[in-house]
């Protein structure tokens, strides 16, 4: 009598758990570090095209349209406009905040380019375009060059903004 042993079969790999890391570091531009100088002393800055006459935040050193740099910094307003948003249902590893949470692009006060930020202090299912928000800050002693500085963007308490004021930033 032999010894085998009869193994089944197995079904196929789905997940492969593996030790990876990935080690980075970020080096701001001229015109990004200005934007994150700003979020270290709890403003937000952007930088005006010389041209147009827009107002980029995070400004991105040169006007995307007129292709010439952005010189002028411009120090934005604490408050702005929601202009889409997503409520955000699924879990995901490592996430630091319950679900279901509100993801939505804010377009401050005196800016044309909207960036993303998280809405809190209000139910998920009052969010609504043109919703006006106003920034939450860390504690000024935890302010440091990064978006983390904003803790989140919470209502105003000021009246939506007409759909006609935002709607070419959807």
């Amino acid at each position: 009598m032999t010894d085998e042993t009869v193994t089944e079969p197995l079904g196929p790999v789905t997940t492969l758990a593996t030790p990876i890391r990935l080690d980075f570091e970020f080096t701001p531009g001229v015109a990004q570090s200005r934007f994150l100088r700003g979020l270290e002393q709890g403003k937000f800055m952007g930088q005006r095209c010389p041209k147009c006459g827009k107002v980029y935040v995070p400004s991105r050193g040169s006007c995307p349209t007129d292709g010439v740099p952005t010189t002028e910094d411009v120090e934005l307003a604490n408050v702005g406009t929601v202009t889409t948003y997503c409520v955000v249902n699924v879990p995901f590893a490592g996430q630091s905040i319950e679900i279901p949470y509100i993801c939505a692009q804010v377009l401050l006060d005196g800016a044309n380019l909207s960036f993303m930020g998280l809405i809190q202090e209000i139910p998920t299912d009052e969010i609504r375009m043109g919703m006006r928000v106003e920034a939450v800050w860390v504690e000024r002693e935890e302010l440091k060059p990064s978006l983390a500085s904003v803790r989140y963007f919470r209502p105003s308490g000021e009246p939506d903004a007409d759909y006609e004021t935002f709607k070419e930033y959807l």
